[in-house]
């Protein structure tokens, strides 16, 4: 809706992994270092944990783009699979025939022989699965199992865990001791500070196609860094917000006072309060109004 208003070419602050909106700040960059390394040197797991909204999948999503290109990968974005499954979903990736339909012993044959076969053609197999925290048990040890597959010199097959912290606490367990001890390489991410905080507004705004002046100032890039304790899905959230009701309001400047609106009316960083729900009624009429102006003025 405010994309005219603010002489925008695509909405800058979406939830969607897009990788056209990445910005190489420290912790990514590092994040990536770490995994491209990790990788070329041919050991078998690597972690990456962060946050609910840190920017995992952002990460993972560009790893995936840059990989050099003898490297074959099977992504598995939603690991929530039993060991059968999980083993299928692998070899489908893989470009194994007829995955779904052979018994699991012919099936990890076929996976086994598709992995020499990739090998000889000089290529490196690596798993990625994003949000690894919900691989039920079972489906942890059959991961682990898979990197048992080598050669004499060279393991046939990586992984790469994109997680919650909640994957560090499970296999701190004793029954995944064995796991455990095969993840060579881990990088942790952390929240943005406040001036990454206003570096990654500014970026998105211009990557969208924003030429005017700037448009957050640094206070309310600061607030806004507090308030979503640096986690960019919730400064997504909150940016979003204040430029529709900048919009519905016909104002051009972004204030402390569209923030708050903006803030009461986002649970993951408002506590319940007695006012919030007169603010959600507001930022609703707020930006119904702004439609409809919008609307009329197109007409007239």
């Amino acid at each position: 809706m405010y994309l005219y208003h603010f002489g925008l070419v695509e909405l800058p602050f979406t939830l969607t992994p897009n990788t056209d909106f990445y910005l190489p700040m420290a912790m990514h960059s590092e994040a990536l270092a770490v995994l491209t390394t990790a990788l070329k040197t041919g050991e078998g797991f690597i972690k990456v944990i962060g946050e609910v909204g840190t920017g995992k999948t952002l990460l993972c999503r560009k790893l995936l783009n840059e990989l050099p290109h003898h490297f074959v990968t099977a992504y598995i974005p939603n690991p929530y699979l039993n060991p059968d499954e999980l083993r299928r979903a692998v070899a489908v990736e893989l470009g194994v025939k007829q995955a779904q339909r052979m018994s699991l012993q012919l099936l990890t044959q076929r996976i086994q022989s598709r992995l020499l076969e990739l090998h000889a053609m000089g290529h490196s197999v690596v798993l990625i699965l994003d949000e690894a925290q919900a691989l039920p048990a079972e489906s942890l040890e059959a991961l682990r199992l898979f990197t048992n597959l080598e050669t004499e010199k060279r393991k046939l097959l990586q992984v790469v865990l994109f997680a919650q912290p909640e994957l560090d606490f499970r296999i701190a367990a004793t029954e995944f001791r064995q796991l455990k001890q095969r993840i060579t390489f881990s990088y942790k991410l952390r929240p943005m500070n406040a001036k990454e905080v206003q570096q990654y507004i500014h970026h998105r705004l211009l990557v969208a196609g924003y030429r005017g002046a700037k448009l957050f100032p640094q206070g309310v890039c600061k607030k806004i860094a507090t308030k979503s304790q640096g986690i960019p899905r919730i400064v997504n959230i909150l940016c979003h917000k204040i430029l529709m009701l900048a919009y519905g309001q016909g104002h051009f400047n972004i204030t402390t006072t569209l923030l708050n609106l903006a803030i009461k009316d986002t649970e993951s960083v408002n506590i319940t309060s007695p006012t919030k729900n007169i603010a959600i009624v507001a930022l609703t009429l707020i930006i119904i109004g702004g439609v409809f102006y919008y609307a009329v003025m197109v007409n007239s």
